[in-house]
């Protein structure tokens, strides 16, 4: 079985309707989390801990994706 790692981040956001971070010094990193369960999970606390900040949010990126040979989205090196 194969771990398909995720991170899990997040951080106040310029404009909601964007992806773009105010302070990316002030990322916060929650984690890599070897499958989606438990990266959703990490990702909830988070969420719910902050849910009375507006501008806040979390994120759950799929790293296995970036290295997934298999794949077109693959990332490589340029």
């Amino acid at each position: 079985m194969s771990v398909k790692m995720h991170l899990v981040y997040g951080g106040e956001l310029v404009d909601t309707q964007k992806k773009e971070f105010k302070d990316f010094s002030q990322v916060d990193v929650v984690g890599l989390f070897p499958d989606y369960a438990s990266a959703y999970a990490a990702w909830k606390n988070a969420a719910h801990r902050t849910v009375d900040n507006a501008e806040m949010r979390y994120f759950i990126a799929h790293l296995h994706r970036l290295t997934d040979e298999t794949t077109e989205e693959s990332a490589e090196p340029a």
